[in-house]
């Protein structure tokens, strides 16, 4: 039997689940590679033109949440995105893999897996890849962003276009959510790198002991898992952007080491003397206020002057409320996009409660409520009680408020539907039985 042209690799912390795999694997595919740690999937993908990753979901003794597994699915996804993503679980933790498909992984095997169906799993995944990589590579740099109309946006945007050209270092700052990760990624797109690599790191999730070996890398030895030379993320960025998330998350005893790094532009492998130069744009993002932890003296001083060549500051949804409808019909279209499907819209009566809704987790939050809306909505029609933004206090208590009448009156009509029904009547509205009284106390409909 002639064996298909594709490369796999295959990811757990058990040897023998690695041994098995690949004697069932290699004789049906070219390229079997097997590795038995998370860390070690960055150089597999930069040094290999992977089509699939057979990626496990759980590697620490006394965590089997599944949380390790759908962060490295994220990785793959931005480092490499036409490299399909099977994800191998457990029987019983099926909910968590299916929070991965979500998320783009393109299926789940379940351990001990039947011989055929991962073959046949597989085979679907190498086909989708070769599909994948059909695509003009173009595609990537004509991602569509959505800037709005409002003036602190504008300005926003007008400054990143700006600071593109050149190859200062930013900081980009806001809320949760407020899309700092899209503009790293629109700077890098619009700058002179944007053929080279753009590698996330989410600073927050390093742990202080993975800290260097994830950002600078190891030599073989230099520790006791560390069985080969691999690189770090600098190094995998090499003449590209590396963005630097969630920076003012960083201990103090671990910024000058990142500091050095910046300074010298060059980066030291744990385990080696040699420093290796470094071609790299930096892009840091936070949440945090970093002015006032560099007061507190929890944030260097000398390191945000290397970071903030430029600041760009993201506005919050509820500072551009004129963006939000058209934002979300973005969204929409988006999503819809990726699920394949075509002619989705919001109901008439929809946009009021879209500019009233706080969005207190900002464009992410939006994503959210719109992707799950469109898995639950009938007829192409996104409703209010599917986007379920009804439930919120910041209501006004205003009775010429068009939002209160177009809430009031959609009650009313539930209410009637449901012969008065409470609990009826609050799961359509998408609202806790407390939250249908409160509001029927609010309009007096206690005769309806």
């Amino acid at each position: 039997m002639r064996k298909k042209q594709a490369q796999i690799l295959v990811v757990d912390d058990q040897e023998e689940i690695l041994f098995s795999a690949k004697m069932i694997l290699k004789k049906h595919f070219e390229t079997i590679f097997t590795e038995n740690s998370p860390k070690k999937i960055i150089t597999a993908l930069s040094e290999n033109d992977i089509n699939v990753v057979l990626l496990d979901m759980n590697y620490r003794i006394g965590f089997e949440d599944g949380r390790e597994g759908i962060h490295w699915l994220k990785e793959i996804k931005i480092l490499s995105p036409n490299t399909i993503v099977i994800l191998m679980t457990a029987f019983g933790k099926i909910d968590t893999a299916v929070e991965g498909i979500k998320m783009g992984a393109f299926d789940y095997v379940l351990k001990p897996w039947n011989n055929e169906k991962l073959l046949e799993t597989i085979d679907k995944a190498v086909a989708e890849s070769r599909k994948n990589n059909k695509k003009p590579i173009v595609e990537k740099a004509e991602k569509r962003y959505f800037t709005g109309t409002s003036q602190k946006i504008k300005q926003a945007y007008s400054i990143a276009e700006k600071v593109a050209r050149t190859d200062a270092n930013v900081l980009i700052l806001g809320e949760n959510g407020t899309g700092k990760y899209v503009f790293a990624e629109f700077i890098h797109q619009n700058s002179d790198r944007k053929n080279e690599p753009f590698v996330h790191v989410d600073l927050g999730s390093l742990s202080d002991n993975l800290f260097e070996s994830e950002l600078f890398g190891y030599a073989k030895g230099a520790f006791t898992d560390a069985k080969t030379d691999t690189a770090g993320r600098f190094e995998n960025a090499q003449n590209g952007t590396i963005f630097l998330d969630e920076i003012g998350n960083i201990p103090l005893h671990l910024q000058s080491k990142l500091l050095h790094v910046l300074q010298t532009k060059t980066v030291t492998r744990l385990g080696e003397s040699k420093a290796r130069p470094l071609n790299v744009r930096i892009i840091s993002a936070t949440n945090n206020d970093i002015k006032a932890e560099v007061k507190n003296k929890i944030f260097r001083e000398d390191l945000l002057y290397r970071i903030n060549t430029m600041e760009i500051n993201l506005p919050p949804l509820r500072e551009r409320k004129e963006d939000i409808v058209p934002m979300a019909n973005f969204v929409l279209d988006q999503i819809a996009e990726k699920y394949n499907q075509d002619n989705w819209s919001f109901a008439d009566n929809v946009a009021p409660y879209l500019e009233k809704y706080p969005w207190k987790g900002n464009v992410r939050e939006m994503q959210n409520k719109i992707e799950r809306a469109l898995i639950l909505a009938d007829n192409n029609i996104i409703s209010v009680q599917d986007l379920d933004i009804l439930d919120f206090e910041e209501i006004q208590e205003n009775d010429e408020n068009p939002l209160s009448e177009l809430e009031k009156t959609a009650i009313e009509k539930a209410l009637f539907k449901h012969h008065g029904n409470i609990s009826k009547t609050a799961e359509e509205l998408g609202l806790s039985r407390a939250a249908l009284y409160r509001r029927i106390e609010k309009y007096d409909l206690k005769n309806t």
